[in-house]
């Protein structure tokens, strides 16, 4: 349940709660770090560790909350875990945000070049 501007409960639909708990997985610095590594290729724990320089429960904490949000998949190798994006996952984000895009009334701002000030 999501609560509006005047705090009234506003139900959610279970696509939409999918594209919010996205948002959400997305929300966190090392997070999207981690989304960042793993576009190209598909890493183990131990080199995303290597890589952000954090402690194992705080890698795991956040690979949880990004496999919880639908973002990432995993597959056993042996003993080491690898992770990579779920793409489909981010088509439903893109196509949720380009809907705004396309219909939305409001036009872009063209952007106003800043002047020098003579001091």
């Amino acid at each position: 349940m999501v609560f509006a501007m005047n705090l009234m409960p506003v139900q959610t639909s279970p696509e939409l709660k999918n594209v919010l708990s996205a948002f959400n997985g997305l929300s966190d610095p090392l997070r999207l770090q981690v989304v960042e590594l793993l576009r190209s290729q598909e890493l183990c724990v131990y080199e995303l560790r290597k890589q952000l320089d954090v402690s194992p429960s705080t890698l795991s904490f956040h690979l949880k909350q990004l496999k919880e949000a639908n973002l990432l998949c995993s597959r056993q190798e042996g003993r080491w875990i690898y992770y990579r994006l779920h793409l489909s996952q981010f088509a439903i984000l893109e196509e949720y945000l380009a809907v705004y895009r396309r219909f939305s009334p409001i036009i872009p701002v063209k952007e106003i070049p800043v002047q020098e000030s003579e001091d």
